[in-house]
C-alpha cells in the first residue's frame, strides 16, 4: 500500500513538472514582451535622430542666410543703406530662417580685420557659456577691407540631451554659429 501511495504522489508530481516545462517552452506573447522591452529606447533613438537632423538643417539654413546677408556687406549695399545690427539681423532672417528661429535671439558680430592671418576670432562667450553681448559689434568697413561676419543662435534641445554635451548655458541649448570672412569689393564708399 505504501508503494501505491508513493506511485500516486509520483504521478501527481509528473504533471506539475510537465506544466513547469510547458511554461518555459511556451512562447506565445514573447514578441509583445520583447517589443515592450525595446520600444522606449527605440522610440527615444528615433526622436533623437529626428531632432539632431532638424538641428543640422537649421545650422545649414543659418549658414546660407548668413552668407547671403554678408554678400550685402561685401558688395557695399549694406554700407549704402546704412545697415546697423538690427537691419543686418533682419536681412539674415529674411533669408528663410525666420520660420525656424526666433530672430530676436539671433546674435550678430561684424568686424573688420587688418589681414586674414591675424583676424580676431576669439570666442565671444562669457564664463557661463552665454554670448557676451557687450563684445559684439557691427563694423562693415569700407571698400577692400577684410570683414568677419559671425552669427550665433542658441538652438533649443527638447529630447536629445546628448546633443548638448558641453554646450549651452543651461544644458538645454546647442549653439549654432556661422562665420564668413571676406574682403570687401573695392567700392568707393
Amino acid at each position: 500500500m505504501a508503494a501505491a501511495q508513493s506511485g500516486a504522489s509520483a504521478g501527481a508530481a509528473a504533471p506539475a513538472r510537465r506544466k513547469g516545462r510547458g511554461f518555459w517552452r511556451n512562447n506565445r506573447g514573447a514578441t509583445a514582451v520583447e517589443f515592450g522591452l525595446i520600444a522606449l529606447p527605440f522610440l527615444g533613438l528615433i526622436a533623437g535622430l529626428l531632432e539632431t537632423g532638424l538641428m543640422m538643417f537649421a545650422d545649414s539654413a543659418l549658414d546660407q542666410a548668413t552668407n547671403r546677408a554678408a554678400r550685402m556687406i561685401r558688395t557695399g549695399q549694406a554700407q549704402q543703406q546704412n545697415f546697423n545690427t538690427n537691419s543686418f539681423r533682419s536681412e539674415v532672417c529674411s533669408g528663410g530662417v525666420a520660420t525656424m528661429f526666433d530672430c530676436t535671439k539671433l546674435k550678430i558680430d561684424v568686424r573688420t580685420a587688418t589681414d586674414f592671418a591675424t583676424m580676431n576670432l576669439a570666442s565671444q562667450d562669457k564664463p557661463d557659456g552665454s554670448v557676451d553681448d557687450a563684445s559684439l559689434t557691427y563694423n562693415a568697413g569700407h571698400g577692400s577691407d577684410i570683414v568677419v561676419v559671425r552669427t550665433y543662435y542658441d538652438w533649443p534641445i527638447l529630447l536629445n540631451r546628448l546633443a548638448t554635451f558641453g554646450e549651452g548655458q543651461d544644458g538645454k541649448t546647442r549653439r549654432l554659429t556661422s562665420t564668413v570672412a571676406f574682403r570687401n569689393e573695392p567700392f568707393n564708399w
